[in-house]
């Protein structure tokens, strides 16, 4: 699967558009790893374990959008795009978002 956030791939070519595909997740934070981040907030610097968590989660809704696209037949989603957002106090929700479609 060929993924791209530009509106075409270099080197190859559209032959058909498939849609709009998306996956997203919802991750929630928890307690232990809040007071070993509170902690590390005291003092500054990256939140390594809220970092991992994101980045989890943001691969996630990247394969689940990829598998969207390939039960349509695509081999190529185009346009992709992450978009983030709170859920309540303890939640992170991750969209990915693109265009399937067809490569030559």
């Amino acid at each position: 699967m060929e993924l791209s956030n530009t509106e075409s791939i270099a080197g190859k070519e559209v032959t058909e558009t498939l849609g709009l595909v998306r996956g997203n997740t919802v991750r929630a934070r928890n307690v232990g790893r809040d007071i070993t981040q509170g902690l590390r907030n005291l003092a500054g610097g990256e939140l390594k374990g809220y970092t991992e968590l994101m980045t989890d989660a943001r691969d996630q809704a990247q394969d689940r959008m990829i598998e969207e696209a390939e039960s349509l037949g695509a081999d190529g989603v185009i346009n992709v795009r992450f978009t983030t957002s709170s859920i309540a106090d303890s939640g992170a929700k991750i969209l990915a978002y693109g265009t399937a479609v067809r490569l030559r």
